[in-house]
């Protein structure tokens, strides 16, 4: 919705594994090319090999009882794969954890790069939100927040 609003290109992966020579593949819950991007990748290609597309700017996991292994093996995989930025759902506490990734590593962030105006405390927000509300009443309290 966010992107929908700012006029960000954005193409959204589900269901596909990222393949890169010498690494392992890599499953994420969802993915995104964004910008220049965002039809790089065929329509209904699953098997996307890193060695001849870019890498997705931003990928997401959902960790209900898979946290430690999300901030630890998939972060690393993430940085290894060139992947820009990296979000962690924390089902169990409400939050989203997010890392950018550059230079083979990965440091936390509070303002999402990739996606220029969106912030880590409206997420965490609609979050808590969706725990209280129906989803149609939080669908239109951001649609406020991003008219903002």
């Amino acid at each position: 919705m966010f992107a929908a609003t700012k006029n960000i290109n954005l193409n959204g992966k589900d269901n596909c594994t990222y393949r890169k020579t010498g690494f392992n593949d890599a499953q994420p819950d969802v993915s995104y090319y964004i910008n220049e991007n965002a039809d790089v990748v065929p329509y209904g290609t699953s098997i996307i090999n890193l060695d001849i597309y870019p890498p997705p700017a931003l990928v997401i996991e959902v960790a209900n009882s898979s946290l430690a292994d999300d901030k630890g093996e998939k972060r690393l995989l993430y940085e290894d794969l060139g992947v820009s930025e990296y979000w962690i759902v924390d089902v169990q506490n409400i939050q989203v954890i997010a890392f950018t990734i550059e230079n083979g590593g990965s440091r936390r962030i509070t303002q999402y790069q990739v996606i220029p105006g969106l912030t880590i405390a409206l997420l965490n927000d609609t979050f808590g939100r969706s725990r209280q509300m129906n989803q149609d009443q939080v669908y239109a309290w951001l649609l406020t927040q991003f008219q903002d």
